[in-house]
């Protein structure tokens, strides 16, 4: 099996993806700046405080545990904040991808598994979103990443990286096991929000209830994390070269998947903020106390996906389908963990 660089790995998403990669035998070292990663999600992983502009250190790193792969997973998330501050987004998201591609092309490093979002497509003008959608992001986040998504192109065709672009929608749920979960500080996603809102903490915020919608909130596709891992997973398994998949049927090199491809992860079922309250109140047996707010700006009124292209090409579909079952795990990861990873 191989051995992965996973940026951001300390992170909610990553932290999912490393455990996924160490049940599937991978190697996995985890290189994040912990600016907003928790050290204890990823357990004995080998782990690398730094940040990806740091391209000494990223050399290093890739040659000194002779990477094969990297999943990218370190950016900045806030679709407000990059609105207001866009400097920054474009610093780190940007800028820091293009120095962990160079630092890889250096290395010799030709596999890379980015971490995008929906927030590419911008405001929806065919329902479900699928990959032929118009890219027009309307924040700095989604235009980020975009940018980054675009590179990737060019890269494969000058150095002959192999790449994946995964735009999840709504990233939600936790662990099973309940090993790892949701921490953000603050905390900027609605499940969580809802959760604490319901276990006595502020209101939750209603960002808007004047959208075309059916009640007048947002409506989002909400994918479980360990359906993003196992994503991340498969899409790994593409970017192998034949002559290093092992079996009888390992492909022949002519079959081998574009350089560049690029996959939505969603369930295809969009629901509305106000629905998941009341799944929340469902799981906790709680009410969540609301406090109406203004839209934030950025926030498209819907956005949900198709994902049957990674369904036809990799064979990906979501094990949770149901967003009460989603809803229970973060539930669960809270009750547990009622101050994150700090207990």
């Amino acid at each position: 099996m191989s051995a992965v660089l996973v940026t951001g790995g300390a992170g909610y998403i990553g932290s999912h993806a490393v455990k996924g990669l160490h049940a599937a035998g991978h190697t996995v070292v985890v290189l994040d700046n912990l600016s907003a990663g928790h050290r204890e999600a990823v357990g004995d992983a080998l782990f690398v405080t730094a940040d990806v502009r740091d391209t000494p250190k990223v050399r290093a790193t890739l040659r000194d545990h002779d990477i094969t792969a990297v999943m990218h997973f370190a950016a900045l998330l806030s679709v407000s904040e990059s609105v207001s501050e866009p400097t920054r987004y474009y610093d780190c998201n940007v800028r820091g991808s293009l120095a962990l591609l160079d630092a890889m092309v250096a290395e010799g490093v030709h596999q890379f598994v980015l971490s995008s979002t929906c927030a590419v497509y911008g405001d929806r003008v065919t329902a479900p979103i699928d990959e032929t959608h118009p890219t027009a992001p309307i924040n700095a986040y989604g235009e980020t990443k975009l940018t980054v998504e675009r590179a990737l192109v060019h890269y494969g065709r000058a150095y002959g990286l192999r790449s994946v672009a995964l735009r999840y929608f709504n990233a939600a749920g936790a662990d099973v096991e309940g090993q790892i979960g949701e921490d953000h500080a603050p905390e900027i996603h609605l499940i969580p929000r809802a959760i604490a809102a319901a276990r006595g903490g502020e209101p939750l915020q209603l960002f808007g209830d004047d959208y075309p919608t059916a009640d007048g909130t947002c409506e989002r596709d909400y994918v479980h994390v360990s359906d993003l891992a196992s994503g991340h997973l498969l899409a790994l398994d593409a970017l192998r070269e034949p002559d290093d998949r092992d079996g009888p049927d390992a492909p022949d090199r002519a079959a081998a998947p574009p350089m560049s491809r690029v996959f939505n992860l969603g369930t295809g079922r969009p629901h509305s903020v106000r629905e998941v309250v009341r799944a929340v109140e469902r799981v906790s047996g709680l009410s969540v106390p609301l406090l109406p707010a203004s839209r934030r700006p950025g926030d498209p009124a819907v956005l949900f996906a198709s994902a049957d292209r990674i369904a036809d090409e990799l064979g990906w579909r979501p094990a949770y389908t149901s967003l009460d079952a989603v809803v229970e795990t973060a539930w669960r990861w809270h009750q547990s963990h009622p101050h994150g990873f700090g207990g």
